[in-house]
């Protein structure tokens, strides 16, 4: 049987490869080009593929050290992302001076799934599976 925090590492690993490879699909093969905000995003979560693909052979009890700066910078950032996306924040709260705005709308599934929706939903499942592991780590001790 494998082990539960090899497979959270490894769920963690598999949504940031996912997160990667769409927003790759949506600049690359889209053609939709991504805001200064989505760079920020995309800054956190690509390095996180390889972090968590390194801590799983073998693995490494202190990938959240690590991880962790660029998981709650990409969070905090998508959160930012979100607020001015739906107008909660005002638009001249956005960094966006050059380039598509962080408040265009490039994509919308289903009447409610938005580019910066998706990598919110990404960090943010990051973020439950990493508390899981933590609480399992602690429970070892």
């Amino acid at each position: 049987m494998m082990d539960k925090k090899w497979i959270l590492v490894f769920t963690a690993w598999f949504i940031a490869l996912l997160s990667s490879l769409g927003s790759l699909f949506f600049s690359e093969v889209m053609a939709l080009p991504p805001c200064q905000l989505c760079w920020y995003q995309r800054i956190c979560m690509y390095p996180l593929v390889f972090i968590f693909l390194a801590a799983l052979f073998p693995f490494d009890r202190s990938l959240l050290r690590y991880s962790l700066p660029l998981i709650i910078t990409g969070f905090l950032t998508a959160i930012y992302h979100n607020l001015l996306y739906y107008k909660i924040l005002p638009k001249s709260a956005s960094p966006c001076s050059q380039g598509i705005s962080c408040t265009t709308v490039q994509l919308e599934w289903l009447g409610f799934i938005t580019i910066p929706l998706l990598s919110l939903t990404a960090f943010s499942l990051i973020i439950i599976v990493l508390t899981i592991l933590q609480r399992e780590l602690k429970r070892e001790k």
